[in-house]
C-alpha cells in the first residue's frame, strides 16, 4: 500500500486523484504541533504518524490506526515524517449524499442497540477487513478504467467498513441529525454556511432548537470550545485558505470572512497560528500544495 501510495502522490501536501473526493496527502518534513479545523471524513494513514489533541484527549492515526470525524471541530496537530520516510496518508472528504444513503441502509439492516454517546472524532484501529479494503481502492486508483468503473463501488466499501466500525454510530447519529449530537449539527452548518454575518448565540441555539444554557453546555462537550470561540476560528481558518488559494490581502481577507477591525484579524489570527497572517500564507505557499476546495463542501476545513 505505500508503494502504491509514493506513486500516486508525487508531490508535497494535497494530490488529486480520480475520485473528486478523495486526495493523497504526502508530508517529507515533520510538522509542529499546529492549529487545524478537519470537515466531517476519514484519514487514513499508512506511514508516518499524525497526533491530534482534542481537549484533553490525544488521538494517534498511524499505520495501525485510522481517523474518523463526525462533525467539523478545531483541535491541533502535529505529524512525525522524513524525506527518507514520508507521511502517506489517505483523506476521504465526507461525500454526504454517499454516506447518508449508506447509513439509512445499515440503520434499517441493524438490529444493534447504541450504547455509547456519540464522538466527534476517533482513532480506531485498522483491522484485516480494513486494510483489505484500502488495498483494493489504492490498486484501483492506479488503473484509469478502474478507478472510473469500480472505485465508486471501492469508496462505497471503505465507508462501509467505517460506519460499521467503533465510530460508524457516531457518524450515523450526525448523518441523520439525531439526537444532542444532531442539534449542535445543525447549529454548526449554519456557522460554516454565514460565518461572514454577525451571529450571536441565541441565534445558533435557535437552530439547534434549545435554551441557550443547554445549547452552550452541549456546544461545548461536543466541540471542546464555546460557541464564539468556534466562529472566530472558522473565520480564521477560511481566511488563511483565502490568502492561500485566492492571493487575498490579510485586509481583504478579514473583510471577507466578517471582521470590520484589520488590526483585530491580525491579533487574533497571530494568537491562533503563531504568526502573522502574510508569513502564515506564504509558509503554506512554499511548503504544501493545496488544490482548489471540494464542489461540494459544506465545511470550512483547514486544507
Amino acid at each position: 500500500m505505500v508503494t502504491l501510495l509514493h506513486a500516486l502522490a508525487p508531490e508535497e501536501g494535497y494530490n488529486l486523484t480520480p475520485l473528486p473526493s478523495v486526495r493523497i496527502l504526502r508530508s517529507n518534513r515533520a510538522l509542529a504541533r499546529t492549529p487545524v479545523l478537519y470537515d466531517p471524513g476519514i484519514v487514513i494513514v499508512l506511514q508516518g504518524c499524525k497526533r491530534g489533541y482534542f481537549g484533553d484527549r490525544v488521538y494517534v492515526y498511524d499505520e495501525h490506526h485510522y481517523l474518523a470525524v463526525s462533525v467539523p471541530v478545531p483541535f491541533s496537530m502535529e505529524t512525525d515524517a522524513t524525506p527518507e520516510r514520508p507521511l502517506l496518508a489517505l483523506y476521504l472528504h465526507l461525500d454526504f449524499a454517499l454516506a447518508a444513503e449508506l447509513a439509512a441502509q445499515l440503520d434499517r439492516a441493524s438490529t444493534s442497540v447504541r450504547m455509547q454517546p456519540p464522538q466527534s472524532m476517533m482513532s480506531t484501529p485498522m483491522d484485516a477487513a480494513m486494510q483489505q479494503s484500502v488495498l483494493r481502492f489504492l490498486e484501483a486508483m492506479h488503473r484509469p478504467l478502474e478507478a472510473s468503473v469500480l472505485g465508486p463501488g471501492l469508496l462505497r466499501e471503505l465507508y462501509f467498513r467505517v460506519l460499521t466500525g467503533p465510530q460508524g454510530d457516531s457518524m450515523r447519529e450526525a448523518l441523520a441529525m439525531r439526537g444532542q449530537f444532531g442539534k449542535i449539527g445543525r447549529s454548526l452548518r449554519l456557522i460554516h454556511a454565514r460565518y461572514a454575518q454577525p451571529l450571536d448565540v441565541t441565534t445558533l441555539a435557535e437552530e439547534a432548537g434549545m435554551s441557550v444554557p443547554s445549547f452552550h453546555s452541549h456546544f461545548k462537550a461536543i466541540t471542546q470550545v464555546s460557541p464564539m470561540q468556534y466562529v472566530k476560528s472558522t473565520r480564521l481558518h477560511q481566511a488563511r485558505l483565502l490568502m492561500v488559494r485566492q492571493e487575498l490581502t490579510a485586509e481583504a481577507a478579514s473583510h471577507a470572512v466578517g471582521y470590520a477591525s484589520p488590526s483585530q484579524f491580525s491579533r487574533e489570527f497571530k494568537r491562533l497560528f503563531g504568526a502573522t497572517p502574510a508569513a502564515e500564507a506564504r509558509r503554506m505557499r512554499e511548503s504544501f500544495a493545496i488544490p482548489s476546495a471540494f464542489a461540494d463542501a459544506v465545511y470550512v476545513s483547514s486544507h
